[in-house]
């Protein structure tokens, strides 16, 4: 490679660069503005020509970086996803897969009772028509797979299948339990105990024999 070929090479990287800067921040201040939107009127009410006006982006910029209203709405409950990885990462929550799981759901339910308002209508956007199939299901399911870990504290004799079950079990369980909650179904003082239940009994199937009298009654 020829000298001017290499500095046109580190050019058009760093002009790359440049740009994939400019698109995350556009697409994070659409997601803020969004978030702004939600905790003033506690629905998806608003029109994405109100959204962009928010963020301070140009009419065009919603729909050229997420395309449509479900897909922010997906974003959004990535974000919360993500942030309920961070926390069960810092945590490094002690004991076996039983106990780690039982933290996760402590810190998922936290993170969800924060801002209540704002994640319910969260939660309820993601069932606007047009959605595409997104990447939320598969980032719970790694929130829960990193919970179930190895799997100590599972019956060895069903380590195999619940490795390959249990994550995306307690993921739809989670999910459930949120479905009732925007429902007013679950009050936000019983989505804790509700949760937990929920994923004790989705745990109880693969625990070793003598701990299930023990999580039945915990």
């Amino acid at each position: 490679m020829t000298q001017d070929a290499g500095r046109t090479t580190f050019a058009h990287m760093v002009e790359m660069s440049v740009r994939e800067q400019k698109r995350t921040r556009a697409r994070e201040a659409v997601l803020d503005a969004a978030e702004r939107l939600l905790r003033a009127d506690g629905a998806a009410s608003f029109s994405m020509r109100e959204l962009a006006a928010e963020a301070g982006v140009s009419f065009a910029t919603p729909f050229n970086q997420f395309g449509s209203k479900a897909a922010i709405a997906q974003a959004l409950s990535a974000r919360r996803i993500d942030l309920m990885s961070e926390r069960f990462s810092e945590t490094a929550p002690p004991g076996d897969a039983i106990s780690r799981v039982l933290a996760a759901v402590s810190i998922a339910v936290a993170v969800m009772l924060e801002e209540p308002q704002i994640n319910r209508a969260i939660i309820r956007s993601l069932g606007f028509p047009g959605a595409k199939p997104s990447e939320v299901s598969a980032q719970s399911r790694a929130l829960w797979a990193a919970a179930f870990g190895e799997g100590d504290g599972v019956d060895p004799a069903l380590a195999m299948v619940a490795a390959e079950r249990v994550p995306e079990q307690l993921a739809i369980a989670f999910r459930g339990c949120l479905s009732f909650w925007i429902a007013d179904e679950i009050t936000d003082a019983q989505l804790p105990e509700k949760a937990r239940t929920t994923a004790l009994t989705t745990l109880l199937g693969f625990v070793e024999p003598d701990r299930r009298a023990g999580l039945l009654w915990s």
